[in-house]
């Protein structure tokens, strides 16, 4: 099966996006495919190489960068939220790219499901 996920809110202060994580690489294990991981609203504060956790902590950042790599995930961040929230293709985090909503239309077509994570 084919996913496509949405992710739409930030890393630290919600459970969505290490839900989404966990799902995407769940699914991966088994066999699927995750085609495109969309971050729109306060998610794509996933996408900022800024973000510096304590050494203790997860990286959030980091995990989604290193299992798109290696899976070939197209990780896209919404241009209206991003720019909204003083994201620019200069602070992205490696694997990250911004574009617009039909991206997120576009995985919808192209997967079997879209699941979302976060309001």
């Amino acid at each position: 099966m084919k996913f496509t996920l949405m992710v739409s809110e930030g890393p630290y202060t919600h459970q969505a996006s290490d839900t989404a994580y966990q799902f995407a690489a769940a699914a991966i294990a088994k066999g699927h495919e995750v085609f495109r991981v969309f971050f729109y609203h306060d998610g794509v504060y996933n996408s900022t190489k800024l973000t510096e956790p304590p050494q203790d902590d997860r990286h959030i950042v980091n995990r989604w960068s290193e299992l798109a790599e290696a899976n070939k995930i197209d990780l896209v961040v919404c241009v209206a939220a991003a720019l909204r929230r003083g994201i620019k293709n200069e602070v992205l985090a490696p694997g990250f790219r911004i574009s617009g909503l039909g991206q997120l239309v576009d995985g919808g077509i192209k997967s079997d499901r879209t699941v979302t994570f976060g309001d």
